[in-house]
């Protein structure tokens, strides 16, 4: 469990080995994403919260940041 920062917020990322893969979850806003690499799978999850957080309304955020 590792710590990543995204607009002066700070969100845990879980990554795990999955059978054929690498899973990695956000668990403050509930984003997940997947690699064949744990790094892979941490990229790919950077990038899924940045999409969240660009694309989510502010209640949307709001409603699913958990701290």
């Amino acid at each position: 469990m590792t710590q990543m920062k995204k607009k002066g917020r700070s969100f845990t990322k879980v990554v795990r080995r999955e059978s054929d893969g690498w899973v990695a979850v956000c668990t403050e806003v509930d984003v997940a994403s997947q690699g064949d690499t744990a790094e892979d799978a941490r990229e790919n999850l950077r990038e899924a919260v940045r999409l969240f957080l660009e694309a989510a309304s502010k209640s949307e955020i709001r409603r699913r940041v958990h701290s």
